[in-house]
Parts: structure tokens; sequence; C-alpha cells
């Protein structure tokens, strides 16, 4: 009886050994403010902490990461300004991580939002109430910055793409929730692409900092495809 029970607290013993392995070969990050560069109507007070919010919600749910909480980063982004900058001073990267228990911090910044409403025709009118004959689609991009804590070093980056179109996402389903500034905006062609793009930039995070190898190559053909349709769009005729 007494090998029996000997034996069971070295297996559970054996088995918190690996879980506290396992968690600590998760990247530790935290996502900062998102900062605003595009004309979106949707952006107002309060929003760029709502996006790092839903951001760090989707990164946690993917068990791929530890997840720093807001608290602990803002005091320290602010000291630093690294809100504004998305840098970290010489010589204070270390200090960082240690104070924030980040080895990486998020950056993201929304350079351009488009949205469009056009009618399809067909529409229903019943007693004054018009139902369909219109489609919606929008389109965000979001600028993402992954700075090495220690280092101070831009280690990964990306312009990460979000669309809707007819009431559905590009992407697959957003994980986490509208609150605050954004909570009207859930069921919105701008809430869609918003959750679209959140959805990207962590699968990205995911590919690059955590799974590696092939995944990244459908990453970089995006990168390819979308600096391809810049240049099309910049041509002069």
């Amino acid at each position: 009886m007494k090998s029996k029970l000997m034996l069971a607290v070295v297996l559970l013993t054996s088995l918190c050994g690996a879980g506290s392995v396992l968690a600590a070969g998760k990247p530790s990050i935290g996502v900062a403010e998102f900062k605003n560069e595009s004309s979106a109507g949707w952006w107002r007070g309060g929003v760029g902490w709502e996006l790092s919010g839903m951001l760090s919600n989707e990164l946690s749910s993917s068990g791929n990461f530890r997840v720093v909480e807001r608290a602990k980063l803002e005091k320290v982004l602010e000291e630093q300004n690294l809100a504004a900058s998305g840098r970290v001073r010489s010589g204070t990267g270390a200090k960082m991580g240690q104070v924030t228990g980040a080895e990486y911090l998020v950056f993201g910044t929304v350079t351009s939002y488009e949205e469009n409403t056009a009618s399809t025709g067909g529409g229903l009118s019943f007693r004054g109430i018009s139902l369909g004959g219109k489609k919606s689609e929008a389109y965000v991009r979001v600028d993402v910055r992954v700075v090495n804590a220690t280092t101070g070093e831009v280690d990964f980056s990306r312009a990460i793409e979000g669309r809707s179109s007819g009431g559905g996402m590009s992407v697959g389903l957003f994980r986490g929730g509208f609150g605050g500034n954004l909570a009207h905006e859930e069921n919105t062609p701008a809430g869609k692409a918003i959750g679209a793009a959140l959805v990207e930039i962590s699968e990205y995070l995911d590919c690059v900092m955590v799974v590696r190898g092939s995944c990244e190559s459908e990453f970089n053909a995006k990168e390819q495809k979308r600096r391809s349709g810049d240049k099309k769009a910049l041509k002069l005729d």
C-alpha cells in the first residue's frame, strides 16, 4: 500500500514538473495599446486599449502564450513612452522584461480602414420597411510589431489585413467579445473586419513565435499578395 502511495506521489510530481516545463516553454507576451493612423469613424477614446484586450484574449484562448495583464504593462509603457514609439530605449530592455514579466511586447497600429455599402438591387419592401438590397464591405489594415523586451529589437513585423463582406469574415471565428466603445460595432462590417484582423494577428504570432516552419510560407504569400496589390494601386497610367 505504501509503495503504491509513493508511486502515485512520484507520478503526480512528474506530471506537475512536466506541466511547469510546458508552461515555461510558452512565450510570455504583453499587448500594448493600439494606435490609430486611419480615418476610421469607429475609433474614439479607449478603443486602443479595448483592441489590446481583445487581442490578449485571443492569444490567451489559443493556449500557446502566457499573456501579461494590462495592469502590469500600462504604467511602464507610459514611463518609457512606448505606447507612442513602439521602441524600447537603449539599456532599459532587460528592466522592461523584469518589471512587466513579458518577454515580448506587441504593438499594433491601425493604418487603413475602408467601408463601402452598395446597392445590389432586388431588395424587398413591406409596409415601408426595406429588407436587403445592399451589400456592405469593410477593410482594416493593422501594422504589427513584436519587440523583444530584453534587446529592444523588433523581432517580427507584418501588415495584417481583415475583411468582411456580405456579413461574413475572411478568416476564422473571433473567439472574444466586443465591449466598451466597440460594443455597438460587433455585428457591423467594421466589427467583423476588426475581428478578422485580430484572428489573423493571433494566428500570425502563433506561427512565427510558436509553431514556425511551413506555416510561415502561407503568411509570406499573403504579404507578397498585399505588396503586389499596393503596387498596382499606386501605379500611374
